[in-house]
């Protein structure tokens, strides 16, 4: 299916996102995410459907797509079209009207006059509900009201019952204008500072997207030959075009070294801010830094292609996703709305019987109709609804810049259930550099027996392969009938004689010898021609990081392909709990499936035998530097090409969960306290517009403290 990505202008909350999600649903769209912080869209497009009808329907909604993937550019921002502009347009009105509430102290008799008040009032109010109104309107039509329903509720009760005193020439006694202006103007001032604090949770994200467009060196050469260099925009960059990038300059887009060496810091992709040394033939990614040196380069990805733009990517698709935690948050929010309704119905009727049966009571409708709006006003599901994303955007875009790539939100959840670690041996806790350190050749020719060794092992990815081969290369090497990898035991070659032969691990020779200690045996026709040792060397960080996990209580396994002996010896170093040795990709598969089972397990693997175990895995992590089918088989990849962001990963999952049940506590907490104080009349409909406006602002302040918290 085609996937469509929009960019969806006037959410205001949570409850819009879920709207224009339930449409796209009836309209049988598949994968949808919609995310409420930044307005992002994006969904697959079931055969036979019309975007321009789905674009259409999301405009009668009340909202407008701005941007798609079929649009380059975006209309320019009118007037009284954000909450900006809304709120400096009401402001002076308001504030004319508010000092109405002053005049015993100030004598302002001219503003009592209920003509000059409406006056001021109608500009608030028209401007108040072409926003309000219409989105409240839109709302119900989709049978999914939000917020803004009781706020156009609240500011109509009070204009109109203004305006009926004022036809009655009763409108001193009715003056309530200034109430519904407060009340439009105050929201708008709630949804500017909500706007704002929203934003703030982004701005990880925002640096990588500012480093996506730079000006670069490009390379070119005149009818002389001669070589000429001149500044262009990256985003006018092909592949294969040359850059010259110096010292101190960012790299401008993906590209590979031909010429230069220099120190490279990756910190705004890896999140480590030491420098790697890059010399001809390495890649370099755009975004990092050229600390010292100068390099030419050739362009190897432009536009979505490049590793930045993945990464960005990535993280939007993540944080449009809902974890578990916010489906009863979403389904609290859905009938939120007419719940309070409800409560404002009652709240007014009991009020009006209340107050009608005390002694001397006056205005009895007056005071009960103001109870009411204020329980209108003072409600807000918004806060339900923007409790998860506000938690997930800042938890992704500090993992973004730390160098953790979360594929999902579900796996932010999950990490607060991990108790224990499952780690592969080579590339993983080992850094998978091997060196030759010990071989024999049984009963056959040195030479000839270095020649079958490397024509075998050059086939394969595997790291000790890659050293085998490397050591023995020979240009005497064996044309093969037939040559296939076996995951998970070795390579196997027939020869033009008919010959078999495998070079791979203990268990194509354990019937043949009692010396399980090697790492590559060689067979011929099924008998031992020889056997190679190689060294692998732990990762520095290796030690650490199992320490770290045992310290906080998480059990440590290693699960591995290799002999057991191998492994009890890595295990021994680092003081891993449980070794797993011997393991095909499908007993991997196996254990993991057990391990499940028991607990919520991670799994931290490199290698392709590793990929459908880190798929089954509750969470699997993968490193930067392994195969694409292991990347692309985790749901967190490691992007310093290390374990050394794991504690980071594990931390940011834990306290993002933490801050997401803290938001919604404050959400739930909030409501509860609220709306019954509205109802009894212990604070007017001016003070709960307020309220209600700074309630979100808390929760994404509450938010924002991710990116200074001590999450290790």
């Amino acid at each position: 299916m085609e996937t469509i990505e929009w960019k969806v202008d006037g959410m205001t909350c949570a409850n819009c996102a879920l709207a224009i999600n339930k449409y796209l649903d009836k309209k049988g769209m598949q994968n949808i995410k919609v995310n409420p912080i930044d307005g992002d869209v994006s969904f697959e497009v079931v055969e036979g459907s019309s975007i321009d009808v789905l674009k259409q329907g999301i405009n009668d909604l009340g909202y407008h797509v701005v941007e798609s993937n079929t649009s380059v550019e975006s209309p320019k921002v009118k007037f009284l079209s954000t909450q900006t502009h809304r709120l400096l347009f009401c402001l002076p009105f308001t504030l004319v009207l508010m000092l109405h509430m002053f005049e015993r102290w100030i004598h302002l008799h001219w503003l009592m006059n209920p003509w000059l008040q409406l006056a001021l009032c109608i500009p608030v109010y028209v401007v108040g509900m072409s926003f309000f109104g219409r989105s409240a309107i839109s709302s119900i039509r989709n049978r999914l009201p939000n917020m803004n329903v009781l706020v156009a509720l609240g500011a109509s009760a009070a204009f109109f019952y203004s305006l009926i005193g004022t036809l009655m020439g009763q409108g001193e006694q009715y003056l309530f204008y200034e109430t519904a202006a407060t009340i439009i103007t105050l929201v708008f001032f709630g949804n500017y500072l909500e706007d704002a604090s929203m934003q703030s949770t982004q701005r990880a994200l925002k640096a990588l997207v500012k480093s996506q467009k730079v000006m670069a060196n490009m390379i070119a050469f005149d009818e002389h030959h001669q070589e000429v260099i001149f500044p262009i925009e990256n985003t006018q960059l092909k592949v294969g075009d040359l850059v010259l990038v110096r010292s101190g300059e960012q790299v401008p887009i993906d590209s590979k070294i031909l010429w230069g060496d220099a120190h490279v810091n990756e910190a705004l992709l890896t999140g480590e801010s030491i420098p790697v040394h890059k010399k001809a033939k390495d890649t370099i990614i755009g975004g990092s830094i050229i600390e010292s040196g100068s390099v030419k380069a050739q362009v190897t990805a432009t536009g979505k292609d490049t590793v930045l733009a993945g990464i960005l990517h990535l993280v939007k698709q993540a944080q449009g996703e809902k974890p578990p935690i916010q489906h009863l948050a979403d389904k609290i929010s859905a009938i939120f709305v007419p719940l309070v309704i409800g409560i404002g119905l009652i709240t007014f009727l009991a009020n009006y019987v209340y107050l009608t049966n005390l002694p001397n009571a006056e205005d009895v409708f007056t005071h009960a109709l103001m109870r009411s709006i204020a329980v209108l006003v003072i409600a807000c599901p918004c806060a339900m609804g923007l409790a998860t994303p506000a938690a997930i955007a800042v938890g992704m875009g500090r993992a973004a810049r730390s160098g953790v790539l979360f594929r999902n939100a579900t796996s932010l959840e999950n990490f607060r259930n991990i108790t224990q670690v499952v780690f592969d041996k080579t590339g993983t806790l080992t850094t998978g550099s091997f060196v030759l350190s010990e071989y024999k050749a049984i009963g056959i020719d040195e030479q000839e027996w270095k020649s079958i060794v490397f024509s075998l092992e050059k086939y394969s990815n595997h790291p000790i392969a890659q050293c085998v081969s490397a050591a023995f290369k020979t240009k005497t090497e064996i044309r093969w009938n037939s040559i296939e990898e076996v995951k998970g035991i070795g390579m196997k070659g027939t020869d033009r004689e008919g010959n078999v032969f495998w070079a791979g691990s203990y268990k194509i020779a354990q019937a043949l010898t009692q010396e399980a200690n090697h790492n590559v045996y060689l067979l011929k026709n099924d008998s031992l021609i020889g056997w190679m040792d190689v060294q692998d060397e732990l990762r520095p960080e290796a030690k650490e990081i199992i320490t770290y996990l045992k310290n906080r209580n998480l059990k440590t396994i290693l699960l591995s392909g290799d002999r057991k002996e191998k492994c009890d010896l890595i295990a021994h170093q680092l003081g891993i709990d449980l070794v797993i040795a011997d393991q095909s990709p499908e007993e991997k598969l196996s254990t993991i499936d057990n391990l499940n089972k028991s607990t919520p397990t991670a799994m931290v693997g490199d290698g392709i035998n590793d990929a459908p175990a880190l798929a089954k895995a509750t969470i699997g992590i993968s490193l930067s530097d392994a195969s694409q089918l292991a990347i692309q088989s985790a749901q967190v990849v490691l992007m310093n090409a290390g374990l050394k962001q794991l504690p980071i990963a594990l931390g940011l999952g834990r306290h993002t969960y933490i801050t997401i049940k803290q938001n919604l506590f404050w959400a739930f907490f909030y409501n509860i306290i609220a709306i019954p104080v509205a109802a009894f009349g212990l604070l007017t409909p001016t003070v709960g517009a307020l309220v209600m406006g700074l309630s979100d602002v808390v929760l994404a302040i509450n938010s924002v403290r991710l990116f200074f918290k001590k999450v290790i």
